[in-house]
């Protein structure tokens, strides 16, 4: 992304657009992803049991693609028509190729996701992923893996985050649970996954 400053001191890249969608189209986009993508609540495994998250998922890509994370694996489903144009744009801010797109929906701040980087091996070395926030904004952190270096930022409604090169590698992300977060918020992330067929 031209123009805009790393966030990360080294080790990786994170740069991130505030207001990639104005105040009316964020809304509109919000309510049509809210209706139309198949939310499924997500599962994980935790030591050694599968529990059902109040958070929920959809996962949508060219093919059928697999994907493994948490213990469980998910097969994508074909592009819903909703999420083409979001998947366009973001090509073109980014100027990277998507295939793929991991949904989530939160429906309050009591919701998040706690320290984790996004290096399956689905992705390959040195993924790129572009975020896409509508709904509630919510406080997003990095965490670097061999310090305690932290850098801080706010997803705003409409807001788009790129990060990639040692990004995964080197650094952790979490989405914080807060009480002060009543709304919901949706976020998609779009990814490039390698064909294993």
């Amino acid at each position: 992304m031209k123009g805009y400053p790393n966030l990360l001191p080294h080790g990786g890249e994170v740069f991130y657009e505030s207001e990639a969608w104005g105040p009316a189209e964020r809304e509109v986009l919000f309510q049509i992803l809210r209706e139309d993508l198949d939310w499924r609540c997500d599962e994980v495994v935790m030591f050694g049991k599968r529990v059902i998250t109040q958070r929920k998922v959809a996962w949508y890509g060219d093919k059928h693609f697999r994907y493994k994370y948490s213990g469980l694996e998910r097969t994508a489903k074909i592009w819903h028509p909703s999420l083409l144009p979001l998947k366009h744009l973001a090509e073109e801010v980014t100027g990277s190729r998507f295939n793929c797109c991991l949904c989530n929906l939160y429906h309050h701040g009591g919701e998040g996701m706690s320290w984790h980087s996004d290096n399956d091996k689905e992705f390959g070395i040195y993924p790129v992923i572009a975020s896409v926030s509508f709904g509630a904004a919510r406080p997003f952190r990095f965490r670097h893996k061999n310090g305690n270096e932290t850098v801080d930022l706010r997803l705003e409604p409409g807001s788009l985050l790129l990060m990639r090169g040692g990004t995964q590698e080197n650094w952790l992300h979490a989405l914080p649970k807060t009480k002060r977060v009543k709304e919901m918020r949706i976020n998609l992330t779009f990814r490039y996954c390698i064909d294993q067929t």
